[in-house]
């Protein structure tokens, strides 16, 4: 299939495009390189720097393209609070010019990036029928697109599906996490094994669950990615389906800094600070629908494994 992916030069994004020359398709990446790295896009795939507002400048009727993979978002929840209309601009906004493009050049098939952020938080497994409440901008944006999904789906024949990811983390060779400044946890007491930061700020010990930390679900990036193979085989025309990604597992804050001691041989100290207002206890993912519908199967569900490949891929960038 011939094939366009905004963001295609970010995190997953990047692992995505892999995958997809892997498996013989034609891809074309547009990414505005605000937090992606051109280094990311494999060599011989075509690349446009380019605003996911400007799309349609490659998105043409005439270019035949069979679908479309949109990762191309803002996604920092700090920044979403502070300010919004960044956030409603590029994912919303720029996703419906996307879709303007889309319906325009007649792609019958349509993957969104996603997030598990959105369900009301419970202590059970979240699964695609759990309450949605989003707590921040960020998760309103990638709401609201769902719902833009669902009229072009219902109103226009497109073929859509979204993945709502859980906690994205690892890395496949030298495509990894590059945030700047750093969010996610496990990156960040990586940089604390590594010297790069004097101690690990660990917020709420207190918490009901087994350890008293919170308890996230940690998905390796390149299982992740599988499923967007998979699902642009199971798109139907008209549809459009939503299915959660993740191990299925929580794993604590301290599970993930005793794993990170135990794979680096470095010692990670930590300072324990007051809860922050807002952290979820327990975000755990059931991934039964995509289990059973898309043929899907975490193959590196293993907490150390994924520590590891991101371990391997920050040092080789220490040098």
């Amino acid at each position: 299939m011939k094939l366009l992916v905004t963001g295609g030069a970010g995190y997953i994004g990047g692992v995505v495009v892999h995958q997809l020359v892997a498996a013989g398709h034609e891809v074309t990446v547009i990414d505005d390189l605000s937090s992606g790295y051109a280094d990311v896009v494999p060599a011989g795939v075509e690349f446009h720097q380019m605003d996911v507002h400007d799309v349609a400048k490659v998105l043409t009727p005439d270019a035949g393209f069979d679908g479309v993979l949109h990762f191309a978002a803002k996604i920092e929840v700090g920044e979403s609070v502070k300010y919004p209309e960044r956030f409603w601009d590029t994912n919303v906004r720029g996703t419906l010019t996307l879709l303007d493009a889309v319906r325009a050049a007649r792609v019958p098939r349509f993957i969104f990036s996603s997030t598990g952020s959105m369900y009301r938080a419970t202590a059970e497994p979240s699964t695609e029928e759990t309450e949605v409440a989003p707590q921040n901008p960020y998760a309103a944006t990638k709401l609201m697109v769902d719902l833009m999904l669902a009229g072009e789906a219902a109103g226009h024949g497109l073929g859509a599906v979204t993945l709502r990811y859980f906690n994205a983390a690892g890395a496949v060779g030298h495509l990894g996490e590059r945030h700047d400044p750093e969010s996610h946890l496990i990156p960040i007491v990586l940089q604390v094994a590594a010297g790069k930061r004097d101690k690990l700020a660990l917020y709420g010990d207190d918490y009901d669950t087994p350890d008293g930390t919170c308890v996230r679900d940690y998905i390796h990036v390149e299982d992740l990615a599988s499923a967007h193979l998979l699902a642009l085989d199971a798109i139907k025309p008209g549809r459009h389906e939503i299915y959660n990604l993740g191990n299925g597992n929580g794993f604590s804050n301290l599970e993930v800094i005793e794993a990170v001691r135990a794979v680096t041989g470095h010692p990670v100290p930590v300072e324990l600070q007051a809860r922050r207002p807002g952290d979820v206890v327990v975000g755990i993912s059931s991934s039964a629908k995509a289990r059973r519908e898309l043929g899907w199967e975490p193959r590196r569900p293993d907490l150390h494994d994924i520590i590891r490949s991101a371990w391997e891929f920050y040092s080789a960038r220490l040098g």
